[in-house]
C-alpha cells in the first residue's frame, strides 16, 4: 500500500471472486492468483476486496481465507491495497480472522455484520463486535453498511455514527442499495467523522451514488468489467455527465442481470458464470449448496456482459461519427 498518500484508501476496489474445482470443494489457487493479479494491474484499480460476500466468505474455512490473503499479497503490486473481509457470528473468531489477515499481508480489514443481526441487534453488541474483532490486529478498519432490506444488518443512524467514531475506522462500504439511504448515510458520516471515506458500493446504483458524492467503491462488478467501472467513476469525478450517462447504459443491464434477478442469493454464481464466459475461471462452481445457474440465465448474462464490454468500442464509434 501507499501510506504516504493523503487519502490512501480512496479509489476503486474490485471485490474478487474465489474460483473452485468442479465440485466447489477446493480452491483453484492458480486461477485465483491470475484473477487477482490481473485485476490489480488494471489502470485505476486502487486495490482488492478479498474474502468479501462475492468471495464467498460465508462458506470458506478460516484456512481458506488466510490462503486467499496470502495469494493476493504475493501476486498484487506492492502499492495495491489488500482489504480482507472478516465475517463471523463469533467476535473471537472474527478476531482470529483479522489476526490471520494481518499476518498474511492485508492492509485493512472490512468487518461484515453477522447474518444473525438480520433479526435484530443493538448498539452495544455491534460496537463490541467491532472492537473485539480488531483488538489485536489494529488494522485500518472498513465498515459494511448493508442493504435496506437486511434488517439489523443495515445499521441505524445511531449505530453508524458510533462506529465511524471508532479510531481505526477509515471507510464505509456503503451498500444500502437505495439512493436516498445512501445520501442520508453519507451526510451523517461526513458530519460525524468527515475523514472517513464513504464508498458507494451498490452495483445497480453506481452512477446515481457516484453523482451524489463518493470517495470510491468496493464492488464485484469491478472484478468482471474493471475498466468500465473505473471509466464511470472517472467520468463522474470529471463532471462529464454525458459520458457518465453513456457508461451507465453499459453498466446497468449487467448489474440488473446479476443482482436484480431472483434469487438474490445466486448473485455470486452469476458473477462466476461471467468470469467463466471470459475464460478466467475453468469452472463456475460455487461452494455448495449454491448450484450453477441455468442455461436461460447464462444466455441473458452473456448478452449483458457483451454489451458491458462494448463500452469502449461504442465510444470510439461515437467519436468517429462526430468527426464526419
Amino acid at each position: 500500500m501507499s501510506p504516504l498518500q493523503p487519502h490512501p484508501f480512496h479509489g476503486i476496489y474490485a471485490a474478487t471472486l474465489c474460483p473452485m474445482d468442479n465440485d466447489g470443494r477446493l480452491l483453484d489457487e492458480d486461477s485465483l492468483a491470475r484473477h487477482m493479479g490481473e485485476i490489480a494491474r488494471v489502470d485505476g484499480i486502487r486495490g482488492l476486496l478479498i474474502n468479501g460476500h462475492a468471495g464467498e466468505n460465508f462458506a470458506l474455512s478460516r484456512k481458506d481465507k488466510r490462503r486467499v490473503v496470502e495469494i493476493a499479497r504475493a501476486v498484487c503490486p506492492a502499492d495495491s491495497i489488500i482489504v480482507a473481509g472478516v465475517n463471523s457470528e463469533d467476535s473471537y473468531d472474527a478476531q482470529a480472522q483479522a489476526d490471520d489477515a494481518k499476518q498474511a499481508g492485508a492492509d485493512s480489514i472490512l468487518l461484515f455484520p453477522p447474518y444473525s443481526w438480520t433479526l435484530s441487534t443493538d448498539l452495544a453488541t455491534v460496537v463490541n463486535h467491532h472492537r473485539i474483532a480488531n483488538a489485536n490486529a489494529q488494522l485500518p478498519l472498513m465498515l459494511y453498511q448493508a442493504g435496506v432490506g437486511t434488517g439489523g444488518m443495515a445499521y441505524t443512524a445511531q449505530i453508524l455514527a458510533a462506529l465511524v467514531a471508532l479510531p481505526e475506522v477509515v471507510a464505509v462500504k456503503e451498500g444500502s442499495w437505495e439512493t436516498a439511504a445512501y445520501d442520508a448515510n453519507r451526510r451523517l458520516v461526513k458530519e460525524v467523522a468527515p475523514h472517513v471515506a464513504v464508498m458507494a458500493s451498490g452495483d445497480e446504483h453506481l452512477f446515481t451514488c457516484f453523482a451524489l458524492g463518493t470517495e470510491g467503491s468496493l464492488v464485484s462488478l469491478a472484478a468482471v468489467v474493471p475498466e468500465l467501472v473505473v471509466a464511470l467513476y472517472r467520468a463522474v469525478a470529471a463532471k462529464d455527465l454525458g459520458e457518465a450517462q453513456r457508461l451507465h447504459e453499459h453498466v446497468y443491464p449487467l448489474a440488473r442481470a446479476i443482482y436484480g434477478t431472483a434469487p438474490g442469493t445466486h448473485a455470486n454464481a452469476r458473477l462466476k458464470a461471467c468470469l467463466h464466459m471470459l475464460g478466467h475461471f475453468p469452472s463456475a462452481a460455487m461452494r455448495p449448496p449454491v448450484p450453477l445457474i441455468d442455461s436461460l440465465q447464462y444466455q441473458r448474462l452473456q448478452a449483458a456482459l457483451e454489451h458491458a464490454r462494448a463500452f469502449a468500442n461504442n465510444a470510439q464509434a461515437d467519436r468517429s461519427e462526430a468527426c464526419l
